[in-house]
């Protein structure tokens, strides 16, 4: 096109036709496209975990300056560092990347700890080194959680295997709550670690005055004892005692032998009626719920013998009604009683919807199986998930169930996966009565599934609990709720709740709550952020030491509040031990093919790391093949010559 028999000058010939030729050259080198590889090697080196013990126990066996010098020696161990990726964890209540340690976990979870950096390097040659002193105060065993383990562990022996002549209270059991005048259990457990016999007291003090004594005597063979008693309930209110064993003179831990608990002494039970016809595991279920909390007596009556409880009774319960309630249903729309409905395969839905005129059902022979689902934006109470969907179906006679009175649903049903907007559980209140309406049967298997998961019914009776308080009280209800404890141990969650509604009773999320807590001892005050949490405001008050408190929550915007008081006890576990579980340490090293060291020995552990042949660094190499048309660049260069031939043969009058 340029050279034979081209009019063009010969400068304009080769610029012209070497664009062309770079032009046609790029496509045909496109059309072949050929590939290109690349081979980059790379060196892995094997992972070393790093879990350090940063509980009380540390401190209180003298021990913090020896962990911190060996995880600096750890550190700054050069050939350390070229053999093994070292990464550096601490734990107590919780697992977490280590930044600093201050030995103040309240609690320690060995077994969380062996479980995340099993999950974290299951796939990886990572040896794992844990500092502790193999005192576990919270989850499972971690000799048996070390089982399932892959790589080895090294445990690093925090303290020493001498034992101490030492008694100790093991336990203290008593009921949270007591009744005005009557007397509450107290069992105490208490241990002895030594050889000769030896004699000591047992003592509960309230303030300065002695309510219990015991002469106890402890030797060798019988080293523990099981002391139970009871103490009369003899004011209302708070009663804060401290169980003391007398100490040895040459005890060297004596802070065992202390432990302090309280009982709050209420005037008057919150009486709960069960009314049913039939036998069945549910109300077994129910029952047991409800009396989990000491403050509630739970009566299990047949509808005519109910008749004469009614009054005496804050909430009844009507299991699977039928038309042999028919006195009791009359009674209580006289009494003007709050309700609790169960409706199931026995219930007498043509007697139901003529008795009251809550809520209404037609319904067939057929039956059904539902499933519930937490209403987030139910605003009435605090309710958590509890794992509602997960739960074994319910059975149920078909038909929708229809609430005629104002109502707001606390969960919904679903049917094979399918929500049907009908309720399965939901509450309502109209002029000062309060109902609840249940409308499944089987409820007994919920609570056995919540202990399977959770090893604990207490999810489950926690949230029955809340239903039955909120039913069983006749308050009017404020814009701000407030839900706390009177008492709290210094090494369990310390959580106040709290909910805001606008004056529709509708829950607010918008609103900015805080909570001022001011310390009785010493007068200071500390104001804390309440954050959202589903569908309500939570505050997490851990950071506070034990004492009398009083506390006020209120609104950024608006002039509600709300105020109470609570009580933090003294109580850490981790004081409790005088040495390190040697043994059980070196069970775990010898189950997964580790080994244990004491912590004067960290230059024969980083030996021994150096010279294991089991952990090698690992040559990969990675072949990349980039075939030409996926370079984007040469597409560039075939549109910059042609653009380039197109703007001079333009420039030149040539188009």
């Amino acid at each position: 096109m340029y050279g034979y028999k081209s009019k063009f000058s010969s400068k304009a010939k080769w610029t012209y036709g070497l664009l062309r030729f770079i032009t046609i050259f790029s496509i045909l080198l496109l059309l072949i496209n050929p590939k290109f590889k690349t081979e980059t090697f790379t060196v892995k080196k094997p992972s070393l975990p790093v879990l350090i013990d940063n509980s009380v126990s540390v401190v209180e066996l003298n021990q913090a300056t020896n962990v911190i010098n060996i995880v600096k020696s750890l550190r700054s161990s050069k050939e350390l560092n070229d053999k093994f990726d070292l990464t550096f964890y601490s734990f107590g209540n919780e697992f977490k990347i280590n930044d600093s340690l201050s030995f103040s976990e309240k609690n320690t979870n060995i077994s969380q700890a062996l479980s995340t950096t099993n999950q974290l390097y299951k796939n990886e040659i990572a040896p794992t080194l844990l500092i502790t002193d193999g005192n576990q105060t919270l989850g499972s065993d971690y000799e048996f959680s070390s089982a399932t383990i892959k790589n080895p562990i090294y445990p690093i022996i925090v303290g020493d295997s001498l034992k101490y002549i030492d008694l100790k209270i093991e336990q203290l059991n008593t009921n949270r709550y007591a009744f005005f005048k009557n007397k509450f259990p107290v069992e105490a457990i208490v241990l002895y670690s030594g050889i000769t016999p030896v004699n000591s007291q047992f003592i509960i003090k309230q303030r300065d005055a002695i309510v219990y004594r015991e002469n106890i005597s402890f030797s060798k063979k019988e080293n523990s004892k099981t002391l139970s008693f009871t103490l009369p309930a003899s004011k209302v209110g708070l009663q804060k005692f401290t169980a003391q064993l007398i100490p040895l003179a040459e005890e060297k831990n004596t802070i065992n032998n202390y432990k302090q608990f309280a009982v709050e002494v209420i005037d008057q039970a919150t009486n709960v009626l069960i009314v049913s016809s039939i036998i069945h595991p549910d109300i077994g279920a129910i029952k047991k719920s409800i009396a989990s909390n000491e403050q509630r007596k739970v009566t299990i009556k047949k509808p005519s013998e109910a008749l004469k409880l009614l009054n005496d009774s804050q909430l009844v319960i009507l299991y699977q009604p039928d038309r042999s309630f028919a006195a009791v249903y009359s009674e209580i729309k006289k009494l003007r009683k709050n309700t609790f409905v169960f409706t199931g395969m026995q219930a007498d839905w043509n007697f139901l919807n003529f008795a009251q005129d809550n809520f209404r059902k037609e319904v067939t022979n057929q039956t059904e199986d539902i499933i519930g689902s937490l209403n987030i934006n139910y605003g009435t109470f605090a309710v958590e998930d509890i794992g509602f969907s997960d739960f074994r179906p319910l059975k149920t006679l078909f038909g929708e169930l229809e609430v005629i009175v104002p109502h707001e649903m606390i969960l919904e049903q679903f049917i094979d996966g399918y929500a049907t907007e009908a309720p399965l559980l939901t509450t309502s209140e109209l002029n000062g009565i309060r109902n609840a309406i249940f409308d499944g049967e089987g409820i007994w298997r919920w609570r056995a599934q919540s202990f399977l998961e959770n090893n604990s019914y207490e999810e489950f009776d926690n949230f029955i609990g809340k239903l039955v308080q909120y039913l069983a009280s006749n308050k009017r209800r404020s814009r701000l709720e407030v839900n706390s404890e009177t008492f709290y141990y210094n090494n369990n969650p310390i959580r106040i709740s709290a909910q805001y509604f606008d004056e529709n009773y509708v829950f607010d999320s918008r609103i900015s709550l805080s909570i001022r807590v001011t310390n009785k001892n010493n007068n200071t005050s500390t104001e804390f952020p309440m954050l959202l949490k589903n569908n309500f405001f939570e505050v997490d008050l851990n950071s506070l030491s034990e004492g009398e408190y009083q506390f006020t929550v209120s609104t950024s915007d608006q002039p509600v509040s709300r105020s109470g008081s609570f009580t933090i006890l003294d109580f850490n576990v981790e004081q409790q031990f005088l040495n390190a579980d040697v043994t059980k340490l070196n069970r775990v090293a010898t189950n997964t093919n580790g080994k244990a060291y004491f912590i004067s020995e960290s230059e024969l552990l980083i030996t021994d790391l150096l010279n294991d042949d089991r952990f090698q660094q690992i040559q990969k190499s990675e072949q990349k093949i980039t075939p030409l048309i996926d370079w984007k660049y040469l597409l560039g260069l075939i549109v910059l010559t042609l653009s380039i031939e197109w703007f001079i043969r333009k420039y030149n009058g040539l188009i």
